[in-house]
């Protein structure tokens, strides 16, 4: 099945990207006044653009932003999902 799910938990979050190879990130440039930018997820090889952070300043920024995790776990032929997206917790 390839549903939506949404969740604000850290170690589920944690272990969907951990599963992917997923390293947490933040867009070069965004960062402001010592809080961490955009979030992302760098998988594989690394971006150019992207600059890995820690679980700690990810997840900091991630409750600060007031942010949920939108995911898939797997594809519609069962494969690990890569699909997601940050948004606002009242949408979720």
């Amino acid at each position: 099945m390839s549903d939506s799910q949404t969740t604000t938990d850290h170690e589920t979050i944690r272990k969907w990207a951990d599963q992917r190879d997923g390293h947490p990130a933040t867009v070069r440039a965004t960062e402001e006044d010592g809080h961490a930018g955009i979030l992302r997820f760098d998988f594989g090889a690394r971006e150019e653009r992207l600059e890995e952070i820690g679980w700690d300043k990810f997840f900091r920024k991630f409750d600060e932003a007031d942010l949920a995790f939108l995911y898939q776990e797997r594809t519609k032929d069962g494969k690990h999902s890569r699909f997601h997206k940050f948004v606002r917790r009242s949408a979720a």
